[in-house]
């Protein structure tokens, strides 16, 4: 598997930025970690299994997210190599230039991802990309701004995406959708960092991240697809968390939902789907103000 990854992208990954604390939550005692923990079986071929959930939420009358995912191995006993792709975008701009900037996002992305990477791996002889792993993230987002500009002038989208190949995930991330990694032994750590005014006050310690979770302007964005001219986004390469999930979701859910009910909500069923059921009809029991979005990410690996 690993050669497989060399072979296609043999330049050197960019230098990892600095990960996120953590966030803790409350510990469990042994015996509650042992009822919600998955049990460490050995898959092979290693597979991921994808839930997703979405509302229109109840205090808006029409959606604006747009979520994608894809998920394939190629498995011939020798170098098996599961390959995943997931989208979340939450859209803005009102006259539907936010539906279609999400929309227009996601398609391009993806496309764009599965056409750089996917059908390179299932080529039989192809030459190596002259680009790494991350840059094909960085250049499919890039690639997306033009046809956000194009297509929805004046709306724009917030965009968090994952490629996974193997045990391994890149993120790209433009705006407030987040992705975390939620661990079986009671840890919820959030891998992305908000591109908005909130999270710019907390870094200069003007307020707390409590204060921010009720603040006025805490739907502020400072950067989004679509809404400034050169878009920067964010790119990291993570570990898949085995044992644990992978979410990514728009604001309607962790806006809403305190990180321990997310991390209980998830971890009480073995079935993504469900579980993505779950928090959107948690999130719509807490007032639903927003479009509901998320996409939950089970690892099964040796």
């Amino acid at each position: 598997m690993i050669n497989i990854i060399k072979r296609f992208f043999p330049k050197r990954q960019k230098e990892e930025q600095k990960r996120p604390t953590a966030i803790q939550t409350t510990p469990l005692s042994e015996d509650q970690l042992s009822s919600v923990s998955h049990s460490t079986l050995v898959h092979k071929p290693a597979q991921f299994l994808i839930g997703s959930g979405q509302s229109v939420g109840i205090q808006r009358d029409h959606n604006e997210d747009t979520l994608f995912s894809l998920s394939s191995v190629i498995a011939d006993g020798s170098n098996d190599l599961t390959f995943g792709i997931c989208i979340i975008a939450d859209g803005m701009g009102g006259h539907k230039n936010g539906e279609i900037a999400s929309g227009v996002a996601t398609r391009v992305v993806a496309k764009n991802l599965v056409s750089r990477v996917y059908s390179r791996l299932l080529n039989i002889h192809s030459d190596p990309m002259d680009e790494s792993i991350q840059e094909a993230v960085e250049n499919a987002i890039n690639e997306t701004q033009k046809a956000v500009v194009r297509y929805a002038p004046g709306g724009g989208t917030t965009f968090t995406c994952a490629l996974i190949i193997g045990e391994q995930v890149t993120i790209g991330h433009v705006g407030d959708s987040r992705a975390y990694f939620i661990y079986p032994d009671g840890r919820i750590q959030r891998i992305t960092k908000d591109h908005s005014l909130v999270q710019r006050m907390i870094d200069l310690e003007e307020i707390t991240e409590e204060q921010a979770i009720d603040h006025p302007q805490r739907n502020v964005l400072l950067k989004a697809i679509g809404q400034v001219e050169t878009i920067h986004p964010d790119i990291q390469t993570y570990q898949v968390p085995k044992g644990g999930h992978m979410m990514l979701c728009s604001d309607g859910l962790w806006g809403v939902l305190p990180d321990t009910e997310i991390y209980r909500i998830v971890t009480s069923s073995n079935d993504p789907v469900l579980a993505c059921n779950k928090l959107v009809d948690a999130a719509n029991a807490e007032g639903g103000p927003d479009n509901i979005s998320v996409i939950l990410v089970d690892y099964y690996g040796q």
